[in-house]
């Protein structure tokens, strides 16, 4: 994948545990956790916040003066031409004192404001340096990011950045960061590219010339598409399996709403014809589907979407509505692996009482609700 995306919403467990649990199934948690403290992952903007493997952070790192376009990058450079003062206190207190948590400053601000502003100063200020690499996330603590100098963190990296990745060009890093996104998108036209790591100028056939002509990239007709998709060299094996008509879908997860397999709406729209989008963030009355609603991804089709809610406290799995896509036909194996899954994720939240509230179509309400209990 190259990236997990971090959110904070937790109605579920949060964003990128769930969509490790996409593909493990049952993992413990603390890997994650255990991972970024250890310095196999460090967080960096990206896509957006977004955990990353430490043998790629130096791509990043050399990469971030290219990234000014983006919203937490513009805010910290508006931030440290006002409050430069500010952040360089800041940074000496960490310097003397160590690692910090926003939470270890006293908020002082009136409530009411919302969004990147609506943090307390402190918060503001910490990101700010983080954005500008001045301070890197050693740890969380319950999901809280816990800050240290970029010196002190990167000294505990495995493996460490490499430091001929510092003296790259900004063509050599926008050709890997090409690279890299083709090879996680597995098949795409040249205009999907650029979002996935949030390139500017956006990637064009032409621009990928080289890559075909040195075998790095590989160019298919897909089906359906005016333009031809692009494939990574390392993804060969599988192109041919595909184009042999070898290659089958087998697997049913819940899916993230940052999942990067559905974060590009528009891709996600041509890929599956599957309209989408995160409702938490519009008012309850003008809702369709729910609050954080999971795409269900059953043996290579989007074939429906799920609102639910972990209950930990009581050990309930709540599924306050479930509705399957136009078209979709309720078959025996479709109830037996949708039920199997929505099992194996409660288990996971450790909740393993599902509750079913109401489904679309109406009728399969019933019969799902038999195949979860025979599946608990």
């Amino acid at each position: 994948m190259c990236l997990l995306q971090i959110d904070t919403i937790h109605v579920l467990a949060r964003s990128p545990y769930l969509v490790l649990h996409a593909r493990l199934g049952d993992y413990p948690m603390a890997w994650l956790d255990e991972a970024l403290a250890s310095g196999q992952l460090v967080e960096c903007w990206a896509h957006e916040a977004c955990f990353v493997a430490a043998r790629d952070f130096g791509w990043h790192l050399a990469g971030r003066g290219q990234r000014m376009h983006h919203w937490a990058h513009r805010n910290a450079a508006r931030l440290h031409h006002e409050q430069r003062a500010e952040l360089d206190a800041l940074l000496a207190g960490i310097r003397e004192s160590g690692p910090v948590r926003a939470a270890d400053f006293v908020r002082g601000e009136a409530a009411g404001a919302s969004g990147w502003w609506a943090w307390k100063p402190e918060k503001r200020r910490l990101e700010a340096c983080f954005a500008l690499g001045e301070l890197m996330v050693a740890r969380r603590e319950n999901f809280q990011r816990v800050y240290d100098l970029t010196e002190r963190v990167l000294v505990t990296l495995d493996p460490p950045p490499d430091p001929a990745i510092a003296g790259c060009s900004a063509a050599q890093l926008r050709r890997h960061f090409i690279l890299q996104s083709v090879r996680a998108l597995g098949v795409t036209p040249a205009n999907w590219i650029a979002d996935y790591f949030r390139l500017r100028p956006k990637v064009t056939e032409q621009e990928l010339s080289p890559l075909l002509a040195s075998g790095e990239l590989l160019a298919v007709p897909v089906a359906g598409w005016a333009q031809p998709g692009y494939v990574h060299h390392a993804h060969a094996p599988l192109l041919d399996k595909a184009m042999r008509g070898r290659l089958r879908a087998t697997h049913t997860a819940l899916l993230s709403p940052f999942d990067p397999l559905v974060w590009d709406r528009a891709r996600v729209l041509a890929m599956f014809d599957f309209e989408y989008s995160l409702e938490c963030y519009t008012p309850a009355a003008r809702r369709r589907y729910g609050y954080f609603v999971l795409p269900i991804l059953h043996r290579g089709r989007l074939v429906g979407r799920l609102d639910a809610k972990a209950h930990r406290g009581d050990g309930v799995f709540e599924i306050k509505a479930l509705f399957l896509e136009d078209g979709v036909e309720v078959t025996p194996r479709l109830l037996h692996e949708l039920a199997r899954t929505i099992v194996a994720s409660a288990r996971w939240h450790g909740t393993p009482q599902v509750s079913l509230s109401r489904t679309r179509p109406a009728t399969l309400a019933r019969p799902l609700r038999t195949e979860i209990r025979l599946a608990s």
